[in-house]
């Protein structure tokens, strides 16, 4: 009998440890789902389980407490020097939980099988849940560099079609400091856009930049792109966002007021405004001037990038008209020097 008393005592020690550290990871999740990402719809889910445990953390677990008899209390690791982004917190938060209410079905099974049955609900209930958080953090953490994003890159592949000289060339600009760059390509066969997508992708991830896919949704998906850029007459953005999902960036092209206001209204996350001057690259549609670029500035309330023959001399004009971004294809990359182009063009707009 003392030896079932003692093993009794262990383990209730041992659900009193994981009732603690299942909340107080539900309470690291759910803080942030409140103050960092805004959403009630997924801290109620996460308030409801860490109230529940709390319901379930009896009296008796607590008087089994004996953190001086903790062979295992202060213990860290290295890995947790390394969550330096809210992403990285939730999804260590969320294995935590998950560790712990697993360990608390296991053993609360003869001991409190409600605790057990409610650990089990919470912990299938917590991996969908996830998901959903994790999304939600992607989608907060390109917002961000988004709005930082002062310069967009629009690549122009079909000069020339060299894949290395395209590389070469958009390395160049993301060594200088761009931070978003638009894969566009009008020819060509899909093969080689998912070619110079992926290569482009990688190499937007070595330099922690946005990689948007210019039109095409299913290439943006195939290689995990931060988003996708629509003109006027492509997909209504209703149902882009439904097959993108929530999480990704989708942008929309406007020539006039009621296209920005359209997307606006449809849920663009940012804009092109344009084009501000005659392009090589658009010669078939006329420029819409400076004044275009001042009433955007007075109706925009997303981010927004003025473009249409911008380059580092016509910036001062653009800026004084009223925008504070701006997207450039042969200000780059038809130079000689992408990444001294790509710097003066960044300072420029400072």
């Amino acid at each position: 009998m003392v030896v079932e008393a003692d093993a009794n005592l262990r383990v209730a020690r041992l659900i009193d440890a994981n009732l603690d550290r299942a909340r107080e990871g539900l309470r690291v999740i759910e803080d942030w789902c409140r103050f960092g990402l805004d959403r009630d719809d997924l801290v109620v889910p996460l308030k409801d389980w860490r109230q529940r445990l709390g319901q379930q953390h009896h009296d008796r677990y607590r008087r089994a407490r004996s953190t001086a008899t903790d062979v295992a209390a202060g213990l860290g690791h290295p890995a947790q020097a390394s969550r330096s982004t809210a992403q990285a917190i939730v999804k260590a938060n969320a294995s935590r939980v998950q560790e712990a209410l697993r360990v608390l079905e296991e053993f609360g099974r003869n001991l409190d099988p409600d605790l057990a049955s409610i650990s089990a609900e919470i912990r299938y209930g917590l991996y969908d849940l996830e998901v959903c958080i994790l999304e939600a953090c992607g989608r907060q953490h390109r917002q961000e560099r988004l709005e930082a994003a002062k310069l967009c890159l629009i690549t122009d592949p079909d000069r020339d079609n060299n894949l290395e000289r395209l590389l070469q060339g958009v390395e160049a600009a993301l060594m200088a400091g761009v931070s978003l760059v638009q894969y566009r390509r009008k020819q060509g066969n899909d093969q080689q856009r998912l070619l110079e997508a992926r290569a482009l992708k990688a190499l937007c991830c070595r330099f922690e930049a946005l990689f948007i896919i210019n039109d095409r949704i299913d290439l943006a998906l195939l290689v995990d792109a931060d988003g996708v850029h629509l003109g006027q007459d492509d997909l209504p953005l209703s149902e882009a966002r439904q097959l993108l999902g929530p999480e990704r960036l989708l942008g929309r092209s406007t020539h006039r007021l009621e296209h920005l206001l359209a997307a606006q209204q449809e849920g663009a996350d940012y804009l092109g405004v344009g084009p501000v001057f005659a392009t090589a690259t658009k010669p078939d549609r006329s420029p819409a001037g400076l004044s275009w670029v001042t009433e955007a500035s007075r109706h925009a309330v997303v981010p927004w990038f003025a473009i249409g023959g911008i380059d580092a001399e016509t910036i001062p004009s653009v800026r004084a008209a009223g925008a504070q971004r701006v997207a450039v294809v042969s200000a780059i990359m038809g130079s000689n020097d992408p990444e001294e182009a790509s710097r003066t063009l960044l300072q420029t707009l400072t």
